[in-house]
């Protein structure tokens, strides 16, 4: 947690965010059930145990957008859809849906408020004490499903204080948070199987032929039969691709023909294709309207994910880019989300020769190197750029001895966002150009 999650317009709401940090003094993240956790759940009435029926969501990559294609094709079908994510973008409010909608200032403050008095002043982490507001909110709203997103790993989360879930989804594997979760994709896989509940169904999303070679389907299969858990897996019990300009998906052997989710990339088909297995499995107590979801995947909302600025958009946000040029927002930050990029400018480059232009900020604790390899073929030029109030951006010296090896023709360091565009546009002949500003979801509020 960082100082830049603390922001918030309403002042007096800002800082109550950072008086509820301040319980923990700011402490490194620890991951375990400590006690003043569930002393506080307790507290609050224990609202964990009055929820509507959850889906809870784990692994590396894609689980928010996993939660965006759940709720926007339940939403079109009729139901009242609770939501919990991490992080925010702008404002905390974004990671509390209730029943459709963003918490509200005032009720996110009462909530605050009666968190601190009862939590009496222990020791407790900023996503501990949000958590158990979360759940209290959720418990008091009526609602006909949870969508319940992890936040670092599984095993240990917050979150993973739900004992009986109707479903659970474990995406993508890859290396992040390696100082918490294991410094190898076995490791990961286990501590994000740790959501595994016994007898419930769990949805394996698509993983990477490094994942499957590095045994993370056998973290999951041996998880999933100490605890007599029906798995359906990708590429097994399911399966889902893109045909023309649809995408063609399939569980136990019954094939859908559904129009592509609107989310740019690739990757997000396979997100479309977990997020319709965990729906096939609810279907008994949540079965969809036919329109559903057509309709719901034509209309999923997920910022900084792939994002293109239209020019209204850009308008809207201040940035003044010539006709024929783009911005496009993403906030991945490890190697299979650097893959992922890297796969959607061979698209581009294949679509037109518009130069692509990466504007570059990343935490101190992630791996550009493994981010970048595969992105930087594909590369004009690259900006790096200060992430404000995350405990330290990376700097020149950090990725220069790395850019050795690749031929971009130009490099510069930027204070900002809106000053990298500035230079990218001021030193540049061509009449349109692609710039892609990546690394960390804490860009988003230099852009929005």
């Amino acid at each position: 947690m960082y100082a830049a999650d603390l922001r918030h317009p309403d002042q007096t709401l800002e800082q109550k965010l950072h008086a509820i940090y301040a319980l923990n003094r700011g402490k490194k993240i620890d991951l375990s059930f400590r006690q003043p956790y569930p002393d506080l759940l307790h507290a609050f009435g224990n609202p964990h145990l009055s929820l509507p029926p959850v889906t809870h969501v784990a692994g590396t990559n894609g689980k928010g957008s996993i939660v965006a294609i759940m709720r926007s094709i339940l939403e079109k079908s009729g139901y009242k859809v609770h939501a919990y994510t991490s992080p925010h973008l702008l404002r905390f409010n974004e990671r509390i849906v209730l029943a459709g909608q963003e918490i509200e200032d005032s009720s996110l403050e009462a909530l605050i408020d009666e968190a601190r008095e009862l939590n009496e002043g222990k020791d407790i982490t900023f996503f501990e004490i949000t958590t158990a507001i979360a759940f209290a909110a959720f418990s008091r709203v009526p609602s006909d499903i949870l969508l319940l997103e992890t936040g670092l790993g599984g095993r240990l989360d917050c979150t993973n204080i739900i004992e009986k879930p109707q479903v659970t989804i474990i995406n993508q594997i890859a290396y992040d948070h390696t100082k918490y979760l294991g410094e190898s994709l076995k490791e990961i896989a286990a501590e994000k199987a740790g959501i595994m509940k016994k007898g419930v169904p769990c949805i394996i999303g698509v993983q990477s032929n490094q994942a499957i070679k590095h045994g993370v389907m056998d973290i999951f299969a041996g998880k999933a039969a100490a605890l007599d858990v029906p798995l359906y897996r990708a590429g097994q019990e399911w399966g889902v691709r893109q045909e023309d300009d649809e995408m063609l998906f399939v569980f136990e052997g019954e094939e859908a023909r559904l129009p592509l989710p609107n989310l740019e990339g690739a990757y997000q088909i396979d997100n479309a294709g977990a997020a319709l297995a965990a729906l096939k499995i609810i279907e008994n107590t949540h079965p969809l309207t036919p329109s559903a979801p057509p309709l719901g995947l034509g209309k999923i909302t997920w910022g900084a994910r792939l994002q293109h600025f239209s020019v209204q958009d850009l308008k809207k946000a201040s940035f003044d880019l010539p006709e024929g040029w783009e911005l496009w927002l993403d906030g991945g930050h490890n190697d299979r989300a650097g893959y992922a990029l890297s796969q959607q400018a061979a698209l581009w480059e294949q679509k037109d020769d518009k130069p692509l232009h990466i504007v570059l900020g990343m935490k101190t604790d992630k791996n550009p190197a493994a981010f970048l390899t595969p992105l930087l073929p594909y590369v004009e030029s690259l900006s790096l750029v200060d992430i404000g109030g995350v405990g330290g951006s990376l700097k020149t010296t950090d990725i220069c001895p790395f850019l050795k090896k690749y031929h971009i023709s130009a490099f510069y360091e930027a204070g900002n966002v809106r000053e990298a565009v500035r230079h990218i546009v001021q030193n540049n002949e061509r009449s349109f150009a692609r710039i892609l500003v990546c690394g960390s979801l804490y860009l988003a509020e230099q852009v929005y």
